[in-house]
């Protein structure tokens, strides 16, 4: 081609990304430039065949600016955390592109990004890795050895499942960035969460995810979520992202494992009201009609269950009168059925790419 249809040409690359979800969590920022962690955490990657994120990025000279679209919508392009991702995206432009990586050319580079979910809900953070990921908390003041490792791959506990909880409610009170440096500040109760016990917990989880004991995974999954809301409450003036819908969610939870003698079902939630509850395949059935009998669907039966198929479950009296709270009707909007799944994908069918050749959104002239 010519210098000019060079310089006209227009890259496009579309990647998957999934959801993940913290079984310990994190919370608090040492460094809030470089989002280095308080402390390490430990995730579980959920699958992408229902839950992940489809991004596609296109860089051209020809574009006049940086722009980005939401689930369609145009968005602001200069928000200091995006804008840290384009230069990194320009940077592996001009590499890919073949510069040396001294010509100062490629910062004509202006890129596109749209992003899609596909799912109501932003249910968390997206993943590096898959399957059972631990955020190492690093000790470097320029986070270079604050990464990402597996823990396990997906394929290694194959009955584990998680049930994604959307519960009715409206945004959320406080976005976790601002929620959480007040914590930083302000809460003794995350100082020592994040120095004395979340290095033992990390750990421990690690441990149980390795042997596949779901009984001890699943006690401390809760007993870490509850303890990171412990220090949203301690935080001044307190936090609150769990409402009554959680709130009940937990009770019946543990009504479930007291009736059944040990722990089949285990919640966790982030900053929100939203609860994944992880159970082993086999409690899957009867635990979805215990949630379903508690909180009757509102009208959109059909799309209550969502996800990966639920048979049929009878509930034996003794359990109904054991775990069975006041129905809440509508309380929960829908139920997402997942299991842990892989890291991001390339996508290599152009057809699956968001934007055009132009490098606007498909669809939009």
């Amino acid at each position: 081609g010519t210098m000019a249809e060079e310089e006209e040409a227009v890259t496009l690359v579309t990647c998957t990304a999934p959801v993940n979800m913290a079984v310990i969590k994190y919370w608090g920022k040492r460094d809030t430039e470089l989002i280095l962690p308080l402390n390490s955490s430990l995730s579980v990657t959920l699958h992408q065949e229902q839950l992940r994120t489809t991004t596609t990025v296109a860089a051209s000279r020809a574009f006049a600016e940086d722009r980005l679209w939401l689930n369609g919508e145009e968005a602001d392009a200069g928000h200091p955390r995006l804008q840290a991702c384009l230069r990194e995206v320009r940077r592996l432009a001009r590499k890919r592109r073949g510069g040396d990586g001294e010509d100062a050319a490629p910062l004509s580079y202006k890129v596109h990004v749209a992003s899609e979910n596909n799912f109501p809900t932003a249910a968390g953070l997206a993943s590096v890795l898959g399957g059972f990921v631990q955020w190492h908390r690093g000790e470097r003041e320029d986070g270079e050895d604050s990464v990402a490792r597996q823990v396990a791959p997906e394929t290694h506990w194959p009955e584990l499942r998680a049930l994604v909880i959307v519960v009715s409610a409206d945004k959320k009170p406080v976005g976790s960035t601002a929620g959480m440096q007040t914590s930083v500040e302000t809460s003794a109760l995350l100082k020592h969460r994040a120095e004395v016990l979340v290095p033992e917990r990390v750990a421990l989880m690690a441990r149980h995810i390795r042997e596949r004991d779901f009984e001890a995974f699943g006690e401390l999954t809760m007993r870490d979520s509850n303890q990171f809301h412990a220090t949203c409450l301690d935080t001044f003036p307190p936090i609150f992202y769990l409402n009554d819908v959680s709130r009940r969610i937990i009770a019946l939870a543990h009504r479930y494992n007291a009736h059944h003698g040990r722990t089949k079902v285990a919640y966790t939630f982030d900053a929100g009201p939203n609860a994944v509850v992880f159970a082993l395949a086999d409690t899957v059935d009867e635990f979805v009609e215990v949630l379903r009998r508690c909180f009757p669907p509102a009208h959109n039966g059909d799309r209550f269950l969502q996800g990966l198929p639920v048979g049929p479950a009878v509930l034996p009296p003794e359990l109904l009168s054991a775990v069975l709270l006041e129905p809440m009707p509508g309380a929960i909007r829908s139920i997402l059925h997942t299991k842990p799944g892989p890291g991001p994908q390339v996508l290599d069918d152009p057809s699956q790419h968001l934007l055009g050749p132009d490098g606007l959104p498909r669809g939009h002239q």
